[in-house]
């Protein structure tokens, strides 16, 4: 599903602005953008994300804005200035642009920013405040998402609908395509019996018809499927402790092997029409499920 958040958060010597987007995916991807170094840190963002975001692409954009003295990386400055002393020395003779470029690259000589604030480091007293910045983001991006998964309850319902609508008509047509199929098989195996010239009892006719005519009999499809459309309809209302998305990707996939059956048990023009809408309307839902929690 799609959907926006954004929360700052104000510390002691920072300030923390978050923005979260999503849109559309059947899995949980994190894209994390912002100040250093947090871009290095989408495991940690992720596990604190997961147990709220199950589905889409979400791109997470944390930006910190340092002000205390306190979280700018020292600079041990009296063996700065005893390198470069030592450097003049050693340069001593070179002409000007050969000792600034050895002076340049002083700042990279062992010692003189602590390891302990390097720029890959997050301060201790940061983080708290970066984690409660991406909660309260999360928090206001799943608001926004449960308002479109109203609207989104709200078609595959409908679609829902028409599924059983297109069924309880298949059904109305089915005695009529029964009958007709009956009488199209006894036609042919008296046409067969004439032409071989040989009699066969009514009770042998009567089993060979029937044996053929279960070979389109869909009940014990129908009432599997009506089964299904029934737990559909409550997962879509009351959703699941886990999550309903991937429950409803299962149950939709269910149905469709159903419908399938019935497709090709069909021997009806009017009876495969009602089978094709079935079809569509499942194939708009399966689209719609993919972004549902």
């Amino acid at each position: 599903m799609t959907g926006f958040g954004a929360a700052r958060h104000v510390g002691p010597g920072y300030t923390v602005a978050v923005e979260l987007r999503s849109v559309n995916n059947r899995h949980l991807k994190l894209q994390v953008r912002g100040t250093e170094p947090y871009t290095t840190y989408e495991a940690e963002f992720e596990k604190l994300l997961k147990p709220t975001i199950r589905r889409g692409t979400v791109q997470l954009q944390v930006f910190v804005e340092r002000t205390s003295v306190a979280n700018l990386t020292a600079i041990n400055v009296p063996l700065l200035r005893a390198y470069k002393q030592q450097v003049i020395e050693a340069c001593d003779g070179l002409d000007s642009a050969a000792v600034n470029a050895v002076l340049s690259s002083l700042l990279t000589l062992p010692g003189l920013v602590p390891e302990g604030r390097t720029t890959n480091a997050v301060p201790d007293d940061e983080w708290p405040g970066v984690q409660q910045a991406v909660m309260d983001a999360a928090a206001q991006l799943l608001a926004s998402r449960q308002t479109e998964g109203l609207a989104m309850v709200t078609e595959l319902l409908t679609l829902h609908k028409a599924i059983q609508s297109e069924l309880a008509s298949a059904m109305e047509l089915l005695p009529r395509v029964m009958n007709g199929y009956r009488a199209r098989m006894l036609d042919r195996l008296n046409l067969v019996i004439a032409e071989a010239g040989v009699t066969m009892e009514a009770a042998h006719l009567t089993r060979e018809l029937a044996a053929h005519a279960d070979r389109i009999d869909v009940s014990e499809e129908v009432t599997r499927l009506h089964a299904h459309l029934e737990q559909y309809t409550d997962l879509v209302n009351n959703g699941h402790a886990d999550g309903a998305g991937r429950r409803l990707e299962f149950l939709v996939q269910e149905i469709g092997r159903e419908v399938n059956t019935m497709g090709s048990k069909s021997a009806d023009a009017s009876m495969s029409r009602h089978v094709l809408e079935m079809k569509a309307n499942l194939e708009k839902i399966r689209e719609l499920i993919q972004n549902v929690e």
